[in-house]
């Protein structure tokens, strides 16, 4: 076969693509449309066009205060996600070969049980009888039991958990890849183990720290489950808003305005970690 029989036949690069384009096509463009259009109607029947309803939403102080809980509970997660995975990550590289292999399967772990199971194991831990509340009697840091369920610190503190394998997967990924000697370089030319850590060790690991930071924040902003079960109806956050006005009080237009606000906080939190990222990466690679 001649080469330019081969390129005939080969596929052009728009045609490798079709599946996957045809796909988000159906199954992302299509409804997000949908949720559009149904946004313009002013009544429940979807008969009147007009944007009460994004008025509604959008004028009301309460369903304001929703959206910033929103996004500030995925920023709190990302923090503390972030400085529980620095440590770990740092364990990981130093760790042995067969220890890292050990360590890895101990992060994977958590992916392979159900959301579910694991948000309702921390109702055990959380509750007035709980592990936590139970230790610190025992210790005696407290004279009464804690409340941390329905409270924006316990769900924090377990969506950190059953975030936390998004941010080390990738941070462990960038770690994996930098020089063996990059470390004992820096200490011989007389960097001390802090200066390693903050001037070669996080500069180089910022892409893992951004594209972890990202897939915790978009996960934990729209993290129904756990938000309902860990902070019950005492917090409100746009998931919840979501399914109420959609299959409590019915009311589709209001539900697809609030979804569309949760679609544009939550990518508007993704631009700014992207922009974070950029500006470190140019740092970076600047000048010295």
């Amino acid at each position: 076969m001649t080469p330019a029989a081969g390129r005939a036949l080969r596929p052009a690069t728009w045609q490798l693509a079709l599946p996957l384009g045809s796909f988000y096509l159906a199954f992302f463009l299509a409804p997000l449309l949908m949720l559009v259009a149904v946004s313009a109607f002013d009544d429940d029947a979807l008969e009147t066009v007009g944007f009460a309803q994004w008025v509604k939403f959008l004028g009301d102080p309460f369903y304001l205060n929703v959206i910033w809980d929103t996004v500030k509970l995925g920023f709190y997660a990302v923090c503390v996600t972030t400085l529980l995975a620095v440590p770990l990550s740092l364990v990981w590289l130093a760790a042995s070969a067969t220890w890292q292999r050990v360590l890895l399967f101990i992060i994977i772990l958590p992916l392979l049980t159900s959301v579910v199971v694991r948000t309702f194991a921390w109702i055990v831990i959380l509750g007035r009888e709980g592990v936590v509340n139970q230790a610190l009697l025992a210790l005696g840091l407290i004279a009464t039991p804690l409340r941390l369920l329905q409270t924006e610190l316990g769900l924090v503190i377990a969506l950190a958990q059953i975030e936390l394998p998004l941010m080390l997967l990738p941070l462990i990924s960038v770690l994996a890849r930098l020089p063996p000697n990059l470390i004992d370089a820096s200490l011989a030319l007389g960097a001390g183990r802090w200066r390693t850590l903050f001037r070669v060790i996080l500069p180089l690991a910022a892409p893992g720290l951004v594209a972890g930071a990202t897939l915790v924040f978009a996960s934990a902003s729209t993290a129904f489950i756990s938000q309902g079960v860990i902070g019950g109806n005492r917090l409100v956050y746009l998931p919840l808003v979501i399914w109420q006005q959609s299959l409590v009080v019915f009311n589709w237009p209001l539900a697809a305005v609030a979804a569309l606000c949760l679609l544009v906080s939550v990518g508007a939190g993704i631009v700014a970690l992207g922009m974070l990222g950029a500006r470190l990466g140019g740092r970076q690679h600047g000048p010295a």
